[in-house]
């Protein structure tokens, strides 16, 4: 537990990651991707009662944004390690509440969220941990019993900016379909994403090396604007069934 607890420590710093890519995060078309990709698989349209969603890494509030745009009517709770990325997300999504919390030691949630989220999200967070299945353990306290779990993880070569921010390791979907099942989870599909434009996108990520650190805190040059762009809408195209986006649909059976 005294490593899972040092996550704040060195490459681990997410105070000092969302004051230093917020903006880059938010405009980045993979990150967008992401957004869709996860939205889709909630399936919250013609849900029976009011969608609870409980989001795990929360970060800046982006995903908070776009489900309130698309369904204002479910309720949101994200948890989120960094106290910056909290402050950020609380401005943007007024009514909506962020908690600062350490998925990573096993506390008690509050009581009235216990037992409390119908569907939950957890995007690009696992690759960060030394011990997943720690989080994995821990977020079940939140979550009601048959709750739908959408999880996305990086998959691929890893890239210098990767390492950078504290990338541990990449999943393949037979990885990621173990590691959940074996903290208990029924998972019903894992499989990646994104093939053609996704990992073409990430090529380039690759080949930019250690200077895309410094290039992401500052104005985007015109190139840079204009590749975006047309990730943007390449990413459309995207397939959904390969790629290296990994991501799982599961369920929490209580």
């Amino acid at each position: 537990m005294k490593q899972a607890a040092s996550i704040l420590s060195g490459r681990d710093c997410w105070d000092r990651h969302w004051e230093d890519y917020a903006e880059s995060a938010r405009t980045n078309p993979a990150q967008e991707f992401r957004r869709e990709l996860v939205l889709g698989l909630l399936c919250l349209d013609g849900c029976e009662i009011r969608p609870r969603v409980f989001e795990v890494g929360s970060g800046q509030g982006d995903f908070a944004v776009r489900l309130a745009g698309e369904y204002p009517a479910a309720d949101y709770l994200g948890l989120e390690l960094s106290a910056s990325g909290v402050a950020i997300a609380t401005k943007k999504t007024p009514g909506m509440e962020f908690l600062v919390w350490d998925l990573l030691q096993a506390r008690v949630p509050p009581q009235d969220r216990r037992g409390w989220a119908s569907h939950a999200v957890c995007s690009e967070v696992l690759e960060h941990l030394d011990h997943p299945e720690i989080l994995l353990e821990n977020m079940k306290a939140w979550m009601a019993p048959g709750c739908r779990v959408i999880v996305t993880v990086p998959g691929g070569p890893m890239s210098a900016f990767d390492k950078h921010i504290g990338h541990r390791r990449h999943y393949s979907p037979a990885d990621l379909r173990q590691l959940l099942e074996r903290c208990g989870y029924q998972v019903s599909q894992v499989h990646g994403a994104g093939f053609p434009f996704f990992n073409l996108y990430r090529m380039v990520v690759i080949q930019r090396g250690e200077r895309l650190q410094h290039e992401v805190m500052a104005e985007p040059s015109w190139p840079a604007r204009a590749a975006m762009f047309a990730f943007r809408v390449l990413f459309h195209l995207n397939g959904t069934r390969s790629g290296w986006q990994t991501v799982a649909v599961a369920r929490y059976l209580g």
